[in-house]
């Protein structure tokens, strides 16, 4: 009797149309659109323009910004901001680092008379920024002048004044790099086209020599210009060893940048140029590829962990990202179409915000790339996309 009714009451229910309600039409409704956002570097404004020609920038161990105005001779110390709090004339400042210590290292010229003649010879200049009055470069004072040739000899030639120091890099024990251009080889020093190694102290100690194949180079590098280290800011994660990658300006060059490696043993320590991978799978630039770069001056790596090295090319008017490991771009984020490195290396000549005219010094901070734009006298400040909160 039971089953009776059941099936009754089952064939009542098939037969009233819409029993359980007509459907909701949900047509109305916009379907969300789940497009992956590209990954790319764009512009924050306002540019920076107090400047006339801005050849260099540096993120401090002090978390602020210098710059040098060439145009000007100037050091300039901005905030986070781009507000200026403080200036210094510095003969032929062209470009600046910090140390650990918060001293500046600035590399001018400084005029100096040899047999009646005067010379305007490239000179690295130390500048204390702890004055009586306070902390900051309003307070600085210049403690020390590094000029060549005379950190390693007492004797002149009318050549040692077409040497140019071009830039620095510090190391943990605040020891430092300085990569030089010149026209001969030297018997002191090495050959004039070197990148070399200065004590904390600012004592010259050698001309940096490199192994390849087997063989010692002193003359390994031709005319090196930007250079930096894995110690950056901020203070409290600026460790490292004494690895360096440099740039060269040779129009000769083919591989225009390098990473070199310290590397100690039983046997001793030597510096090598690091193998960088080529694996297209990966990626599909990389930072040694043969006739990458024309003219690469500015250079900096991030010191937030990322590692991304940036290097600025003046002649292309663009700039570039790269990965420790040599890889063009930036690693995609989870649940990207593509598990090869993101490039996101941008310029192009002109005046726009994502353009330059001849891009120099580079530097990073709390995820912000600074460009000076050396043409365009300004300083441009840009974010990964994929950085925003």
């Amino acid at each position: 009797m039971r089953k009776s009714i059941f099936y009754i009451a089952l064939i009542a229910l098939s037969s009233c149309d819409g029993f359980w309600g007509n459907k909701t039409d949900i047509s109305f409704i916009e379907k969300p659109q789940y497009a992956i956002r590209d990954i790319s570097y764009v512009p924050i404004q306002p540019a920076i323009n107090i400047f006339t020609e801005p050849t260099d920038i540096t993120t401090g161990f002090d978390e602020l910004l210098y710059v040098v105005d060439h145009g000007t001779e100037d050091l300039v110390c901005l905030d986070e901001s781009g507000r200026e709090i403080g200036r210094m004339h510095v003969q032929g400042v062209k470009s600046v680092i910090q140390d650990r210590k918060f001293d500046l290292l600035a590399i001018g010229t400084k005029t100096d008379t040899v047999s009646g003649v005067a010379y305007d010879l490239t000179c690295i200049y130390r500048i204390d920024m702890h004055g009586d009055l306070g902390y900051g470069l309003k307070h600085g004072r210049i403690v020390k002048e590094i000029v060549h040739p005379f950190y390693y000899k007492s004797t002149f030639s009318s050549s040692d004044a077409l040497c140019e120091f071009n830039h620095l890099g510090i190391l943990e024990d605040n020891r430092y790099y300085v990569s030089r251009n010149g026209p001969a080889s030297n018997p002191f020093s090495g050959p004039d086209d070197a990148v070399l190694l200065f004590g904390a102290d600012d004592q010259f100690i050698t001309p940096v020599a490199v192994s390849s194949r087997g063989s010692l180079y002193r003359d390994y590098f031709k005319k090196p210009f930007g250079i930096t280290t894995n110690v950056q800011p901020p203070q409290l994660f600026a460790r490292g060893g004494n690895d360096f990658i440099y740039t060269s300006i040779s129009p000769d060059g083919v591989i225009k940048s390098q990473y070199i490696e310290y590397i100690e043993s039983e046997f001793g320590a030597i510096y090598e140029a690091r193998v960088m991978s080529w694996d297209t799978s990966q990626a599909e630039g990389f930072l040694t590829t043969p006739y990458r770069f024309d003219e690469p001056v500015g250079l900096t790596m991030a010191g937030d962990g990322t590692n991304h090295i940036f290097i600025s090319d003046r002649a292309k008017d663009s700039v570039y990202l790269f990965s420790l490991n040599g890889f063009e771009g930036v690693k995609p984020p989870p649940g990207y179409s593509t598990n090869k490195y993101i490039n996101v290396s941008f310029g192009g000549t002109g005046q726009g915000l994502t353009q330059f005219n001849k891009p120099m010094g580079l530097a990073y901070m709390n995820k912000i790339l600074y460009v000076a734009d050396s043409g365009n006298g300004r300083i441009l400040r840009f974010k990964l996309t994929s950085d925003f909160d």
